[in-house]
């Protein structure tokens, strides 16, 4: 018995911890009650009594007990009453009635009522005490068979959730391919019920492009491995038919023990597998894949895809002893456009290109954007140099159109170098140069026009990157020059302030002016480094006269858009003239009518804080851009500078230059001080005092000079003054 008891308190039951077998006895007679007791105790159970029927119904709805030990015949209630109750609510107590009624009806209805055994009155307490004992064995297997089911049943349950909540569609095919089973997933993806599928053969949902090569994926499983076999195939969308999904399918062989026969009209399971959804991986590849070699913005091949295409087409041209063109494009006056109408019309715009020149374009030919505003294209299987200028012509002429964008009617050119293989260069990189280097020639000679590479333009380049290199040098020995160039004030004739204009002192070309090397310096953005140094020479020399006491005159520097749209270009200006105790209202910014426009939001917030600082600001060559007039009225502009190209224009007194007039008139009415530039004769003087022109500046009141001479000038009242007006 005490093994049995230890069985049963290592027993679960639902989860329940049986730790004692819990009996109840039921009679109607005390004494009977009191003898059933002491021998159940004296076997250690744990025993209750209810004297009677109802106190028995009682008990048994407030506690659970495993064994109960039941008379039949008690007044009231009887036990087959209790047995009846019990067995309504499915009670899984089980009884041995200990009754002194005899009769086969009686015990037969007891035992169709849920008895478990039946003893008869009087008792015999080794027959009682076994009869318990099997009751506990059966209880105890009840109470396994009960938790195994349990357990089976979570295990399913679990299953099954594991299955059908899975990223993965999940399957299993039948040794002829077909569906036999298949989970949920499918229907979220593939937009397939189940019921759909069953039984149906696995190729019905691959795409019909992947369909042979499925087939001959599974046809070659080998089913005595174990290992599983993956391919990468598109499955059908059943409610999207032009949308296809890619899935990694993996499957593996179901290995059967033994030879024995499946049931009659079955089919064996040969495969199980899962299908992952790898549209997104795929998509996600493929867009990494073509930006390493797409440029985003036109969509085009960009440097790497084309150099490896212009490979190609070069070892091809040699099997076949063919020739191939190569055209490097830069697109002209395209600075000009991003500059004054800001970067997205830019952008826009080289997008327009880009459709322009694929539609020049021949079949196999490849076109690149190699970078900003450059261009590559590569044509192969060319018969001469006719037949690439030809499409040469055709790119200039599509090009030639305006480009309308918004409200903004644009014009551009290219300038198109060519190199032709073999005979251009020993490799692609140099066949690229080389056409780079023609393209530069076009340049230099007019723009909008195109050049086949010749080995003599090879000096010009060097000259270039010469050039560049000599800059760098200047500017770390200090072979700038800054000379100042005075400015006449009308009311008073005197001079009211200089320009500083910068100018170069070569080792060995000698004396070198600003139009022949600010567009290198613009292009290597050297020019930053020539403006900032211009800057601190011009306010040292500025300083010296201050101290010297001679004339207190205004500072006027102009600057290179490059500058102004660096973020600290505030704050280096204002810093600069705090080292030399510059005066804020002795000083003037010039900019051109591009800088404004270039990247607004950020430009008038730094032409407030200067204007704010007691900084005068200057548009300088007013007139030659492209920009709208509008800004005059809403940036805090005090100085316009007539370009001197106008003021050429001027040859008589009487002459009716419209232009002059109405930038005279306009800045009248907008209450801005007006200078003219280039002033060079006494009629071109007149004309413009008679406009109202507040200074003037220009070769009639002297040349630009150095420091020194400008200081010697201004101490012998050489610089030449007016009448006042």
């Amino acid at each position: 018995m005490g093994e049995t008891m230890a069985e049963m308190r290592n027993t679960r039951q639902m989860g329940e911890t049986i730790d004692g077998v819990h009996i109840l006895i039921v009679d109607d007679e005390l004494h009977m009650l009191k003898s059933l007791k002491a021998v159940m105790q004296h076997y250690g159970f744990e025993v209750d009594t209810a004297l009677g029927g109802q106190a028995a119904i009682e008990k048994l709805t407030a506690s659970h007990y495993h064994i109960l030990l039941l008379d039949l015949k008690m007044p009231g209630v009887d036990g087959h009453a209790v047995m009846e109750y019990m067995r309504e609510r499915q009670m899984d107590t089980l009884t041995i009635v200990v009754s002194g009624e005899t009769s086969y009806r009686e015990m037969s209805r007891a035992l169709r009522n849920g008895g478990y055994d039946y003893l008869k009155k009087p008792y015999a307490p080794e027959e009682l005490i076994a009869t318990v004992n099997n009751a506990i064995r059966k209880c105890r297997l009840e109470s396994s068979n009960k938790l195994m089911q349990h357990k089976l049943q979570q295990s399913e349950q679990l299953h099954r959730f594991i299955v059908n909540n899975s990223p993965d569609i999940i399957f299993m095919l039948d040794e002829e391919g077909r569906f036999s089973f298949i989970n949920s997933k499918v229907e979220r993806l593939l937009s397939v019920s189940i019921e759909e599928l069953s039984g149906q053969h696995i190729s019905n949902i691959i795409d019909n492009e992947d369909v042979e090569r499925a087939n001959f994926f599974f046809k070659h499983i080998d089913f005595q491995s174990d290992m599983a076999r993956s391919i990468e195939l598109a499955l059908k969308n059943r409610t999207n038919l032009k949308s296809k999904r890619y899935f990694e399918l993996s499957v593996w062989p179901v290995n059967e023990e033994g030879n024995d026969v499946p049931p009659a009209g079955t089919k064996r399971f040969r495969l199980y597998g899962t299908a992952r959804d790898v549209t997104e991986r795929r998509e996600a590849e493929a867009f990494i894949n073509f930006q390493a070699y797409h440029d985003l913005l036109t969509r085009l091949p960009n440097r790497a895809l084309f150099k490896d295409r212009l490979n190609m087409a070069v070892e091809q041209a040699k099997r076949n002893k063919t020739r191939l063109a190569i055209m490097f494009l830069d697109l002209d006056r395209f600075k000009i456009v991003n500059d004054s109408l800001g970067h997205s019309v830019g952008d826009r715009l080289l997008q327009a290109v880009s459709l322009r020149l694929t539609r020049c374009l021949r079949r196999g030919d490849t076109l690149s954007r190699f970078g900003g505003d450059e261009f590559t294209l590569l044509l192969p299987e060319v018969t001469d140099e006719r037949a690439t200028e030809g499409i040469a012509q055709k790119i200039i002429k599509a090009l030639k159109q305006p480009f309308r964008l918004g409200e903004h009617e644009i014009y551009v050119g290219v300038s198109i170098g060519i190199v032709m293989y073999p005979g251009g260069g020993a490799d692609i990189d140099s066949l690229i140069q080389n056409a780079d280097i023609a393209m530069y020639q076009v340049k230099d000679s007019g723009k909008d026009s195109y050049a086949f590479y010749q080995p003599e333009m090879n000096a010009a380049t060097a000259n270039r990157l010469h050039f560049e290199r000599d800059i760098r040098r200047a500017l770390e020995n200090d072979e700038f020059i800054v000379h100042y160039q005075p400015q006449i004030d009308a009311s008073t004739g005197k001079v009211s302030g200089v320009e500083a204009l910068i100018r170069w002192q070569h080792p060995t070309r000698g004396f070198i002016m600003p139009a022949d090397f600010i567009p290198i310096a613009e292009e290597t953005r050297l020019i930053m480094d020539i403006d900032q140094w211009i800057l601190r020479h011009a306010c040292r020399d500025l300083k010296s006269w201050y101290e010297a006491g001679l004339p207190k005159v205004q500072l006027a520097v102009n600057f290179s858009p490059l500058l102004v749209e660096q973020s600290d270009f505030v704050e280096m200006l204002i810093a600069t003239l705090d080292e030399f105790d510059i005066p804020r209202d002795k000083f003037e910014l010039e900019i051109t009518e591009n800088v404004i426009l270039s990247d607004l939001e950020h430009i008038v917030e730094k032409l407030v804080r200067l204007n704010n600082e007691g900084i005068t600001i200057a548009i300088d060559d007013f007139g030659t851009g492209y920009s709208s007039l509008s800004y005059l009225q809403k940036f805090p502009i005090n100085t316009l500078k007539i370009d001197q190209s106008f003021v050429q224009n001027i040859k008589t007194e009487f002459d009716e230059v419209c232009i002059v007039n109405a930038i005279v008139s306009m800045a009248h009415g907008l209450k801005l001080n007006i200078v003219a530039e280039g002033v060079e004769t006494e009629c071109q003087l007149n004309y413009l005092r008679g406009l109202g022109c507040h200074q003037f500046q220009g070769y009639l009141f002297g040349r630009a000079v150095p420091a020194a001479e400008m200081e010697r000038n201004f101490r012998s009242n050489k610089v030449v003054s007016l009448e006042p007006m």
